[in-house]
């Protein structure tokens, strides 16, 4: 029973984001945590002895779960219809938007594959946001097998840094049976593709994190506490990913 308040104030505080994401339209998101504080909130009914308490926990779950639901049937019709679109905006200096959060509503069991396509996958900041991102998807519940990176060749002093590194990072990523398909072209656009039809387009591609003041400072090792630089993310779905 001791730990039936932190599990309340925990299922209260992912259900009130979940409400939060819903009010803002940015329902995969709210989806994603509503389905967390449901399961809490079912964690905390089987805790719980008093019948009274039991009750107001199966209405709360049932209410949470209806609307779960009602968001789920309008993301799936607003698919199928091929008109999905949510916009995030990142506001400057803005904290909490690792690859682990941006991602997580879309990175789903059936993954396999991804499309990344990034100009500016080139200086060794850069060159970390993407084994980040890679390692992101290696520590998802899915099973990705191959990733396409298409990015810019640095021609400068800096040319054998990104090869380098691309290379081991390839060999890396063998070793887990992951595929690295590395391609160059001259081209602007951003965009991330997932083979189940979620297509992730950020303004400023994956390098949107502040540099750290050093070292040492916070936010060096953990995105989440990493300062962004603002910027606007655009989510829609497709059936029909572009292969490149």
């Amino acid at each position: 029973m001791a730990q039936v308040p932190g599990m309340e104030t925990s299922a209260i505080s992912v259900l009130k984001r979940a409400v939060e994401l819903d009010q803002s339209s940015r329902f995969q998101e709210s989806l994603v945590c509503y389905q967390e504080g449901i399961q809490l909130l079912m964690d905390v009914l089987k805790a719980v002895k008093d019948d009274s308490k039991k009750v107001h926990y199966r209405q709360k779950i049932k209410g949470y779960m209806d609307r779960a639901e009602q968001i789920k049937v309008h993301v799936n019709q607003l698919k199928e219809e091929g008109k999905y679109h949510e916009q995030i905006r990142i506001a400057e200096d803005a904290t909490g938007y690792s690859y682990e959060v941006l991602f997580r509503p879309y990175v789903t069991e059936g993954l396999t594959e991804v499309w990344v396509e990034d100009p500016y996958i080139r200086h060794i900041h850069q060159l970390y946001n993407f084994l980040r991102f890679c390692e992101m998807l290696l520590k998802a519940s899915c099973k990705v097998k191959r990733i396409h990176l298409l990015t810019s060749q640095d021609e400068g002093d800096n040319s054998s840094q990104q090869a380098s590194a691309l290379s081991e990072l390839k060999q890396s990523l063998q070793s887990q049976d992951v595929c690295l398909d590395l391609q160059y072209s001259t081209f602007h656009d951003r965009e991330i593709r997932f083979d189940n039809g979620w297509i992730i387009k950020i303004g400023r591609g994956l390098d949107y994190f502040k540099k750290p003041k050093g070292r040492f400072s916070i936010g060096y090792c953990d995105y989440d506490l990493r300062q962004c630089q603002e910027t606007t993310v655009d989510i829609f779905h497709t059936k029909h990913t572009k292969t490149l």
